[in-house]
């Protein structure tokens, strides 16, 4: 979507006490290591990193762009964050997906990426990235190795989310004007469909088996199931009682639960994978967008766009038990193993 012209990104993490507790089926009360998070900001233009333990910043990195969309390698040695000018309709020298490298908080390379790239999904064998173009109303293969743009693909009107089936097989992109999700066929480089849903579709991210796929719709107020194998909607579910504005959505990695950061609600819906009912609520910050759960599943981030913060939420809990600065208005979260 589009904004203000902007940027930052946020790395929380490094060595912290957490104790969680205080609800059935919680961990014991014992030390555990504080996961690494990376935030985009949009206003900041730098990258901070941060002490998700103790909320300490450690650096501030420039990157002299807007930052939106944003992920980590499997290694977490690399932060990938797509980065634009305010131009419409124009590439410009700032529109690309900058590679940070976590040792030593630099920017490292810059990787084209078609016009004004908002969000993107790295594949899992970090060859691969697939970008949405939101004024061009396309969808950019980038090769990893610094090959370039392999392919640009035509999608749907103000494309934003992106998701990479596990197998590396399909990606779905979200746009937001024409109401649609098209899907991509990566083999191929084709667009092999489309599917409708509610009103603006902001957030995408697949089952952990590839055969579904969950798409949040910001004035529609829902989350829909996508039947990838069919390319139809498999059901729609209200959000909030359909005034949530949601964005953000996560799967944990045991793929039962289903995580969505609801924009107007202030709070994050819980849901369960299987049925798609409501099994939480958790209350963050203002205008929580970006959203990502941590590879073991134990941590849940959101990042609070007008309350210029970060939560952090045990997932067995469901409680906030941390909440950071970040900035001024941080967009999209991620975490590093």
């Amino acid at each position: 979507m589009r904004g203000r012209r902007v940027t930052r990104l946020t790395i929380f993490g490094a060595a912290a006490t957490l104790l969680a507790g205080g609800a059935r089926g919680a961990p014991a009360q014992t030390a555990t290591r504080a996961p690494v998070i990376a935030v985009s900001d949009e206003v900041g233009h730098e990258v901070r990193l941060v002490d998700a333990g103790t909320g300490a910043t450690l650096a501030t990195i420039p990157t002299n762009a807007r930052a939106r969309g944003i992920h980590a390698s499997r290694d977490g040695k690399r932060v990938y964050v797509a980065l634009s000018d305010d131009a419409v309709n124009a590439q410009s020298s700032a529109d690309a997906i900058a590679v940070i490298d976590v040792a030593t908080r630099r920017i490292v390379e810059r990787l084209p990426a078609g016009s004004d790239p908002e969000q993107f999904a790295v594949t899992s064998d970090d060859r691969w990235l697939v970008a949405s173009n939101e004024d061009a109303s396309a969808a950019s293969v980038v090769a990893l190795d610094g090959g370039g743009v392999a392919a640009t693909l035509v999608v749907g009107i103000e494309p934003e989310g992106v998701a990479v089936s596990p197998d590396g097989r399909w990606a779905l992109v979200t746009a937001e004007t024409s109401n649609s999700v098209s899907i991509v066929d990566l083999r191929a480089r084709v667009v092999a469909g489309a599917v409708l849903v509610d009103p603006r579709p902001r957030g995408v991210a697949f089952s952990v088996d590839g055969a579904r796929a969950y798409v949040s719709a910001e004035i529609g107020g829902t989350l829909s199931e996508i039947d990838v194998r069919r390319k139809t909607v498999a059901r729609t579910v209200p959000l909030e009682h359909g005034a949530g504005k949601p964005v953000g959505v996560a799967v944990s990695p045991d793929g039962r639960r289903v995580y969505v950061a609801n924009g107007a609600a202030d709070a994050v819906s819980v849901l369960d994978a299987r049925t798609l009912r409501p099994v939480g609520r958790v209350a963050v910050g203002r205008r929580p967008w970006g959203i990502a759960v941590s590879r073991d599943g134990r941590w849940i981030a959101t990042a609070n766009g007008l309350a210029d913060t970060i939560s952090l939420i045990d997932a067995t809990t469901l409680q906030v038990v941390r909440t950071v600065p970040a900035g001024r208005r941080p967009w999209g979260v991620t975490f590093l193993p």
